[in-house]
């Protein structure tokens, strides 16, 4: 049984002890039942003890008004449904007390609980405030990486304007250098045509030299070939006209001599006159190497300059 209803209970028996004993009801006070019970609010026992006065006068009444008999009746009738209340007060008492018992589990469970869920805030409040912290760490680093970053814009922004101006003056230097070898490369290839002009007109006129030689040779040896068959024709007619002009023999012979000698001269001429020419082919190979090497390397000076072209222009 609860406290409360335990309280309200007894108050009712001390009141009916104190009318026994030969108390009044109305003489009945919360402060004569709380030294009896010794228990309980005065709040509780006061309005029980209302309660209880207004049945006493109601059963008071209720006797002046009938017949004893009747009145006898009826105050048994009440007392069984007092007793009758008061069992039905006790088992709804004891049905409160199991509800008030229960209740209590479940207020403990749930004091237990909301001291768990009490931790559980606090360290989600401690991970609120550290997250907090980190974000405002993370917010500052933010804030310097930004301005880091705009530093970097700023100077990749100088940077880029920077290589604007080197590219501009670059392509100038590329153009004024490309128009400079142009240029260099266009007088190097006037004066390497010049002299390639003047080494054709020196190879062309060693050449003019070598053919009129040659020409002058055989005509000196074709000279010397008419004299020599003359003198081998002459030769045998004196031969055959040894037995006949054998005065004319030393004339003969004296001419034969003569035409040894024209014929040695010629040899001697025809010697020199090779010597002469083999050395004017030396000339004209010499000529023809130096004129192959100009051109070699007018060609190896005008490659690198289209080579070194395409590579900047790539």
């Amino acid at each position: 049984m609860s406290r409360i209803s335990d309280t309200r209970l007894r108050t009712r028996e001390a009141a009916a002890r104190l009318v026994g004993v030969g108390r009044l009801p109305h003489e009945l006070t919360v402060d004569l039942i709380y030294a009896e019970i010794r228990q309980g609010s005065r709040t509780t026992i006061n309005d029980e003890l209302k309660l209880w006065k207004d049945e006493q006068a109601r059963n008071d009444a209720l006797s002046a008004a009938l017949p004893p008999a009747v009145a006898n009746a009826m105050l048994s009738v009440w007392a069984l449904a007092i007793e009758h209340g008061e069992a039905a007060f006790a088992q709804r008492g004891e049905e409160l007390e199991r509800e008030a018992a229960d209740a209590t589990a479940r207020a403990g469970a749930l004091a237990t609980t909301r001291t768990t869920l009490q931790a559980e805030v606090q360290a989600l409040r401690a991970q609120l405030e550290d997250q907090q912290a980190r974000l405002s760490a993370a917010l500052t680093e933010l804030a310097q990486a930004q301005a880091g970053l705009d530093t970097a814009v700023r100077q990749a922004d100088a940077a880029t304007v920077e290589r604007d101006v080197i590219r501009t003056q670059s392509e100038q230097a590329q153009r004024d250098t490309q128009a400079a070898h142009a240029r260099e490369l266009e007088t190097r290839q006037t004066a390497q045509a010049a002299r390639e002009t003047a080494l054709r007109e020196q190879v062309d006129q060693a050449t003019a030299r070598l053919e009129g030689v040659q020409k002058r040779v055989m005509l000196q040896t074709e000279e010397a070939r008419e004299a020599q068959r003359r003198a081998e024709a002459a030769l045998s007619k004196t031969q055959h006209r040894n037995e006949q002009l054998v005065g004319d023999v030393q004339r003969l012979s004296a001419e034969a001599a003569e035409h040894r000698r024209s014929a040695e001269r010629f040899e001697k001429q025809l010697t020199s006159v090779m010597g002469e020419a083999r050395e004017l082919r030396r000339e004209r190979d010499a000529l023809a190497q130096q004129v192959a090497s100009l051109q070699g390397e007018l060609r190896a000076r005008g490659e690198p300059a289209t080579t070194r072209q395409t590579k900047r222009s790539r």
